[in-house]
């Protein structure tokens, strides 16, 4: 309420105010720095486990759980660890997100002596894990498909390569303006 009194006895400061706003909002605006893709330093190393024949509460117990252990026994700069584990399919992935600055390369050759350390403690016929880095910037954020009455496979193949190309260069040019 007090505002509305201070706007009614002295107008003129309220006008000057607004066309100040008004005057430095496209300083502002320009000198504000924009990236279309930033870059989002979240490093991650998935493992992926695959052993059938058990449900997914065994498959929890002698493969999951002796793995996540194993893990932060032996691998530097664990922000945290999460897994999932399908008894069906017998897979077990394990995500292990590092702290923003950790090294990936480091921390994969840490979790793969670990995987292949613990090898022979899990349940026979075991196959060594799928290991996977990645950083929130280098997951797909577009996935596109395509189809085409009368195009072969290898013409669709051929116009999704020659659209990724140019669409990916325009996007480099707009980064370097």
């Amino acid at each position: 309420m007090w505002i509305v009194k201070l706007a009614l006895d002295r107008p003129y400061t309220f006008v000057v105010l607004a066309l100040l706003i008004l005057l430095i909002s496209p300083l502002v605006i320009l000198s504000t720095p924009t990236d279309i893709f930033p870059t989002v330093n979240l490093p991650v190393v998935a493992v992926s486990w695959i052993y059938t024949g058990m449900n997914a509460e065994e498959l929890e117990g002698r493969l999951t759980t002796v793995y996540e252990k194993t893990l932060t026994a032996l691998v530097d700069n664990i922000e945290h660890i999460e897994s999932t584990t399908v008894g069906i399919d017998g897979l077990v992935r394990v995500k292990v997100f590092l702290q923003p600055n950790a090294s990936v390369d480091r921390a994969n050759a840490q979790v793969t002596a670990a995987s292949q350390s613990i090898l022979r403690q899990l349940p026979p016929g075991t196959l060594p894990p799928e290991i996977v880095n990645y950083t929130a910037s280098n997951v797909p954020v577009l996935q596109l498909a395509l189809s085409g009455q009368g195009l072969s496979e290898a013409d669709l193949n051929d116009l999704a390569l020659n659209f990724q190309v140019g669409f990916t260069q325009s996007l480099a040019r707009q980064r370097e303006l």
